[in-house]
This record gives C-alpha cells, structure tokens and sequence, in this order.
C-alpha cells in the first residue's frame, strides 16, 4: 500500500513540476489540491488518521517495553544464575583497597592512563 501511495505521489510531483500543459494547467492542479485539502472529509479522514497512528504508537511503545522489561529480567536471571559479576569486581576493588595497593602498583600502562 505504501509503494502504491508513493508511486501515485511521485507521479503527481512530476507530472506538476515536469508538466508541458502550460500554466493554464497548473493554476487548475492547484486550485484543485486546494479544493481537497480545504475539504470537510478530507479533514475528518486526516483527524481520523492522526488518531489512529497515535493510538498504535501507544501500543508500539507499550510491545517495545514489555520486551525491553523481558529481556532485562532475561538477563538479571541468566547472570544471577552465574554468579553476579559486579560483586566480583566490588570484592576485587575492596580487597586492592584492604591491602594498601596504590596508583604507583599499578601496571604502567593503566597508571600512564590514570590522569587525576
């Protein structure tokens, strides 16, 4: 539906800008699109549209964080299962701070990096 909506766009976009009828021509295209577009119906279909579009990009964004939510809980699970590997880090960090280790034992190029 949308290729054919965009092929009878192009079509019209062309045929107005490469248009030969002359001017005459064109003055009736406009006058014509201005009569639609100036339309009760063609206001009411286009109210309508935004609606409908608004209401399924509620429900879009609804589906993408449900799935969001799984996938999260997907991965708090497999990693609870595994051990969390932030609590390895924090006793890593805890345990380097017990012992007195410094910026000086560091390696050198983690300490050539480290720029208070």
């Amino acid at each position: 539906m949308r290729f054919r909506l965009g092929l009878i766009v192009g079509f019209g976009a062309g045929y107005v800008l490469g248009s030969r009828a002359g001017r005459e021509r064109y003055q009736q295209i406009v006058r014509t699109w201005n009569q639609l577009m100036g339309s009760p119906t063609v206001h009411r279909a286009t109210d309508r549209t935004r609606e409908v579009a608004g209401e399924r990009a509620k429900q879009a964004l609804y589906a993408v964080q449900s799935g969001v939510e799984k996938a999260g809980s997907a991965v708090k699970e497999r990693l609870g299962k595994e051990g969390d590997p932030t609590e390895d880090v924090r006793e890593t960090l805890a345990g380097e701070a017990s012992s007195g280790t410094s910026v000086e034992s560091t390696p050198p190029l983690a300490r050539d990096a480290w720029q208070p």
